[in-house]
């Protein structure tokens, strides 16, 4: 296996565990968004996972790597990571994680589609057509009755999803002169106070049933985030984007044993199609990279 190949293999099997552990994290926000607005459930988010993160950092790179970095980028991120946070939790007040997550779907195309102009990687005709089908998939899932367009949790996943893609593509960006450890510790730090700071007003004092659910949100958040980071990192964004949707099973299976609940038909439907287009975009992918890489 040649080493590109090797790299890349590793970036899926990190983007696999990225996505298990945030569907187990986003479990956690569920249950915390029934009892705490949505900054300040992002802001705990944010908290519990920093000190994991900043004490691996600081044992593995120490503290000048965390405070050379562009600056620009990463405050870019962090607001886009406060967007994506609160939005996100603003919707799993009311929706089930398996509906939020076949709309967030919008992502990985989204992803796809910015390489190009952003990262110069290339996506041919067939690619851009598996893209357009997968729209074509959101909108069924954005129907225009129940939980559909005129639905505000279905629209504030849409803007998590967009925050999302742009903040996935600044990692590839930022891979280039900063540390793994420098992302995540910024970006864990800016949620926090950030989403902090916005919470503040209307702060909800923490029950003490909560912090153990918060304690598990911190550490799936901060090994998700190393995954994901790492994933980026070393695979080809446009390759292992199309991952995120194995999220849906771990949705489908958080839902029915927390909740009881199970996806309707327009939201397998819907989801189907998203899917389907995103693993031809895989194989399209994988035949790209072997045809450049013998």
């Amino acid at each position: 296996m040649s080493a590109d190949r090797k790299r890349q293999t590793q970036a899926a099997l990190l983007m696999l565990a990225a996505v298990g552990l945030f569907a187990t994290m986003d479990a956690g926000l569920k249950l915390l968004s029934a009892h705490y607005p949505p900054f300040q459930v992002a802001s705990l988010r944010g908290t519990a996972s920093l000190p994991f993160v900043l004490a691996w950092a600081l044992a593995t790179v120490g503290p000048r790597a965390l405070l050379r970095v562009r600056w620009s980028l990463h405050l870019l991120r962090g607001v886009l990571g406060i967007g994506m946070m609160a939005a996100f939790v603003y919707a799993l007040r009311t929706l089930p994680l398996s509906t939020a997550y076949s709309i967030f779907f919008v992502a990985p195309l989204l992803i796809t589609a910015m390489s190009v102009p952003m990262l110069g990687e290339r996506v041919g005709p067939r690619r851009w057509i598996a893209i357009a089908v997968g729209l074509l998939g959101v909108l069924v899932l954005l129907r225009p009755t129940g939980e559909g367009m005129l639905s505000l949790a279905s629209l504030a996943v849409l803007l998590a999803a967009v925050a999302y893609a742009v903040s996935a593509i600044t990692v590839r960006l930022l891979a280039r002169t900063d540390s793994t450890q420098s992302m995540m510790v910024w970006l864990m730090a800016m949620i926090a106070l950030g989403s902090g700071a916005l919470a503040w007003p209307d702060w909800v004092p923490i029950r003490a049933a909560d912090v153990w659910i918060i304690l598990g949100v911190g550490v799936a958040g901060g090994l998700g985030q190393y995954a994901i980071t790492e994933a980026f990192r070393l695979g080809e964004a446009s390759l292992i984007a199309p991952l995120e949707y194995t999220a849906l099973v771990w949705g489908v299976l958080l839902d029915l044993s927390l909740w009881g609940v199970l996806p309707d038909a327009i939201t397998w439907l819907g989801a189907a199609i998203i899917v389907a287009s995103g693993l031809y975009l895989l194989r399209r992918e994988r035949v790209h990279v072997e045809s450049e890489h013998p």
